[in-house]
């Protein structure tokens, strides 16, 4: 089968379209014949050599697909070869066939397009348990998403209303992309500069933001203490930047503003707690199936064009959630 295969850490230099054995099922396992990958910035955080990350080489990369079943393993029951499927696998989904925990293979109902549901495993289901579990959204919330501009800020935009409603403020790596925050349904995007703390501020007419999804590791949390309302809940959720990862705040200032600093890892769910993921990724497969929640997504018509892709995401020159088209 042909596989995107990152050979060494780097950039797009190092990847390239192998052909390898495709994968097999082994218990409690689905074999999946995909039609369509998810890109996302994991990704390229394992592709740079980020420590958190790196799994070793050559690494396939990949964590949301859709496309039907291939096989099953042993003791797999709902599941049956030629459905139509999403799923979250641990890594090579870039490729023809991939395998993952039947727990977290989800079916797509009738009418939902394959293209379309392929945000759901890791872009839609990260949004959703940020705003719901990590985050205790409540309607009416202040909600301050950093990197608003991609995959999963565009989606938790998505999100908000259907889970009550709330005001959205975003910020963005660079100031063009502000404009397509704002259409994605964000109330306010603003740069990450000198002017941010005040910009916020002001939009918040003072008291500060309920809720804080930050992907940035701790580079944005003194700031994020900052303009955390009384109550706020901070939520660390990856290291975009790549950098050291500096310590949490003293409890002595968590406890003067009654804050509560949490962290969220889509892979340690998967790998600790697949039934709460999955059900998560069966929550939004159903939302966008009955066409409350939509999420546009931007195709790339090959495997070949993955890393060019990776290029743009790492530069912070990507817009919105990219998917690619692998099989038919």
């Amino acid at each position: 089968m042909r596989a995107l295969v990152m050979t060494a850490p780097g950039g797009a230099e190092n990847s390239e379209i192998q052909e390898i054995a495709a994968p097999q099922p082994g218990p409690g396992q689905v074999a999946v014949d995909v039609a369509y990958a998810g890109l996302n910035f994991v990704d390229v955080m394992t592709r740079r050599g980020d420590a958190a990350y790196d799994s070793g080489w050559p690494h396939l990369p990949g964590k949301e697909v859709a496309g039907t079943v291939r096989a099953v393993g042993e003791g797999v029951t709902g599941l049956a070869v030629g459905d139509r499927v999403v799923a979250a696998p641990p890594g090579g989904g870039l490729a023809e066939v991939v395998v993952a925990d039947a727990a977290l293979t989800v079916p797509v109902p009738p009418g939902l397009a394959l293209r379309e549901a392929t945000a759901a495993p890791l872009g839609l289901a990260t949004a959703m348990l940020l705003l719901t579990d990590a985050g205790r959204f409540t309607a009416g919330d202040t909600v301050l998403v950093h990197s608003a501009g991609g995959g999963i800020g565009s989606a938790i935009a998505q999100l908000v209303p259907l889970l009550g409603g709330g005001r959205l403020i975003g910020t963005v790596g660079r100031p063009e992309k502000a404009a397509a925050a704002e259409a994605s349904g964000y109330h306010h995007a603003y740069a990450r500069d000198e002017r941010l703390r005040e910009a916020v501020r002001a939009a918040t007419d003072g008291r500060g933001v309920d809720l804080v999804l930050d992907p940035l590791g701790t580079e944005a949390l003194e700031l994020d203490l900052d303009l955390a309302a009384v109550g706020g809940r901070i939520v660390l959720f990856g290291n975009a930047g790549g950098g050291a990862v500096g310590a949490l705040p003293p409890v002595s200032r968590l406890l003067a503003g009654n804050l509560t600093v949490t962290g969220f890892s889509h892979r340690g769910l998967a790998a600790t707690a697949p039934a709460r993921l999955g059900r998560a990724v069966s929550r939004v497969v159903d939302l966008l199936a009955d066409g409350r929640l939509t999420l546009p997504v931007t195709e790339l018509p090959g495997l070949a064009d993955v890393p060019a892709a990776h290029d743009a995401m790492a530069a912070g020159r990507a817009t919105g959630k990219y998917v690619v088209r692998v099989g038919s």
